[in-house]
């Protein structure tokens, strides 16, 4: 296991983060329900650079390896309630003639969000020919180790149970599973109670 450095990303690390999201994804059962077939793996970059840029780099937290093969992108306590509202129609456009079902699982999804301040990991992705090698867990540990100095929960998503026994492992607890509407895949939500101090 290759010791790789973690470091928080910068904006020349974007295109990197893009290409290794984009290969991390590109079978996710989300984003291939939730976007536009049509062009697929450009609207999947598209959006993975949308939510980089003014999600995760303008108000969150992204870490990276050095080599940018791990990337992990969080909204934390102080990122704004309605930080998606002002891109709302790009993602939407990105969906195309998914929107309709995009908004209908994210309403799903929506139920079991928590509604204080949180540290939510958004988008978490390896390199493909680069998992298994303890780079999920080296670029997700300063968020994590972040929201512990704050005492503050954590929460995430996934669509892929296969996903399930990792986070456990990091101290998350399955808190709901839903099947998403029209034969979409089963939705986990995760919670991470705060730690107090360590």
């Amino acid at each position: 296991m290759g010791s790789q450095k973690v470091r928080q990303a910068t904006v020349s690390d974007v295109e990197p983060a893009v290409r290794t999201l984009a290969r991390a994804f590109e079978d996710y059962p989300m984003t291939r329900m939730g976007l536009d077939p049509d062009d697929y793996p450009a609207r999947l970059a598209q959006y993975q650079r949308l939510f980089l840029t003014e999600i995760g780099l303008a108000q969150g937290r992204v870490w990276v390896t050095d080599d940018v093969s791990a990337v992990a992108v969080w909204t934390t306590p102080s990122t704004p309630v309605d930080v998606f509202a002002p891109h709302a129609d790009a993602f939407q456009a990105l969906a195309g003639s998914r929107a309709p079902l995009a908004a209908e699982y994210e309403q799903a999804m929506g139920t079991f969000r928590p509604r204080e301040p949180i540290w939510f990991l958004g988008l978490l992705g390896v390199e493909p020919n680069r998992q298994h090698q303890g780079l999920g867990r080296a670029v997700v540990a300063p968020g994590l180790a972040a929201a512990d100095q704050e005492h503050s929960p954590a929460f995430l998503e996934t669509q892929d149970p296969a996903n399930l026994p990792f986070y456990e492992s990091l101290g998350f607890v399955t808190v709901a599973e839903l099947q998403l509407p029209h034969d979409g895949p089963i939705h986990y939500a995760l919670y991470r109670p705060a730690r107090s101090g360590h």
